[in-house]
């Protein structure tokens, strides 16, 4: 049988193209190399499934840095806020959080997954599993895939939907730059994005920390002169190898960059568990408690400005015994504790490796992509979305909507191509 269109990856941008393209009257074949599909879903959002964000667009394009311009055509034919409206008509009730991150009612990324797979079905979608695809087959234009079996499977548009490098027991495993490559695309370098960052310091070493979130605090990324690169605030969380958590998630696409840049060694990143204070606003409230107490040790009077963990932790940084009382204290031990709570060091190498990352940096260049249909512009038929382009944001819920917003733009543009075949 010939297919309209032939879909490779079953993600949320595979499933998406698929329900684009069989609603706008193609026969779609849909090809996953694993034993299911949605996996990827099925575990985002720790297992709750982040199915967008509902800032305003201008807001969503900022939170995706690496190339969100690129998404204002597709995101005016279908926006965040009719992916809601999408999940909502397939029965998911959704909820909007904190940050504008929006989940189903019932926090079940496998009722996500559900419903997407029963709507695909529903449109007589067919589906193949256990299939892994060996090569796009091309002449001037698109003439099918080869299967890993040998079999070759005529169509008129294949859309590539089989992610990035990062997280591969979902199935990323970058089968697809070396398709697009034969096609004659360029991929960008790759490096992993939203990627916890590692660390030799001997405080991360030694494990002191492991373990302790610092919550709403702020990340900032600083230049080997020390002059301020990118800031992210969100929790922050201390680990046996160096540090996570979503600020720490948002500034290592950054981190990943200044290594590369500065051809360093190391970077350092300062921690700031009190954004909303300045360091003379710190100094006073410090002041002030102890005074208010003055026969108290410092260690009583601070605790709960930050975890006790922590404020014990800095007490050894700065070599400023916790038991002194406000007597005994100097204004300048007090500046210097105002100082490494406002700004805290850490010296960080580098991050874990891509396939540790949730998402991958780089990938098909969007110079070669049409932004309204997803469509190459070198290889008529051939139609790229989700991870795999050279596009990437934030966690939460911005790269789910990429995958989603470019699958649908891909489907419905593949679904109207007509175009003849031939095969050898």
């Amino acid at each position: 049988m010939t297919y309209d269109v032939i879909v490779v990856g079953g993600g949320p941008a595979g499933l998406m193209a698929s329900i684009a393209a069989a609603e706008n009257g193609a026969e779609v074949l849909l090809l996953d190399k694993g034993d299911k599909l949605g996996r990827k879903l099925a575990i985002s959002g720790g297992g709750r499934c982040n199915v967008t964000n509902a800032m305003p667009i201008d807001q969503l394009i900022r939170n995706i840095p690496g190339n969100g311009r690129f998404l204002y055509s597709a995101l005016s034919a279908f926006s965040n806020r009719d992916i809601i409206a999408f999940f909502e008509k397939l029965g998911i009730r959704l909820k909007e959080e904190d940050h504008g991150r929006v989940f189903p009612v019932s926090n079940s990324a496998l009722s996500v997954v559900q419903a997407l797979l029963k709507k695909v079905r529903a449109l007589r979608v067919a589906i193949t599993v256990n299939q892994p695809v060996q090569a796009v087959l091309y002449r001037e234009s698109i003439q099918g895939v080869k299967t890993a079996a040998g079999e070759k499977i005529p169509a008129r548009c294949v859309i590539v939907a089989v992610g990035g490098k990062s997280v591969p027991q979902t199935g990323s495993t970058g089968d697809g730059y070396a398709w697009a490559k034969a096609a004659g695309h360029t991929v960008t370098d790759l490096y992993p994005t939203e990627v916890p960052l590692t660390s030799a310091e001997p405080f991360i070493q030694s494990k002191i920390l492991q373990g302790l979130s610092l919550r709403d605090a702020a990340a900032t990324l600083v230049d080997p002169h020390g002059k301020p690169i990118q800031t992210h605030r969100w929790d922050i969380l201390f680990t046996h190898f160096g540090l996570s958590g979503p600020a720490i998630l948002r500034l290592s696409q950054f981190v990943v960059k200044a290594l590369k840049k500065f051809k360093t060694a190391d970077v350092i990143v300062k921690i700031d568990p009190l954004p909303d204070l300045n360091e003379q606003e710190l100094f006073d409230l410090l002041f002030q408690k102890a005074e208010a107490e003055p026969k108290k040790a410092i260690k009583n009077i601070w605790k709960g400005i930050v975890p006790e963990r922590y404020l014990t932790f800095l007490f050894g940084q700065i070599h400023l015994s916790s038991e002194k009382n406000f007597h005994e204290l100097s204004k300048n031990e007090i500046r210097r504790m105002a100082a490494i709570l406002k700004s805290f060091p850490v010296r960080i190498n580098g991050s874990l490796s891509i396939e540790r990352a949730f998402i991958t940096g780089g990938g098909v260049s969007l110079k070669e992509i049409n932004p309204k249909t997803m469509e190459s512009k070198i290889m008529p038929g051939l139609f790229f979305c989700g991870e795999i382009m050279d596009i990437h944001g934030y966690t939460g819920g911005y790269n789910i909507t990429s995958a989603f917003v470019t699958g649908h733009a891909a489907g419905v543009a593949a679904a109207a191509k007509k175009q003849n075949l031939f095969f050898n």
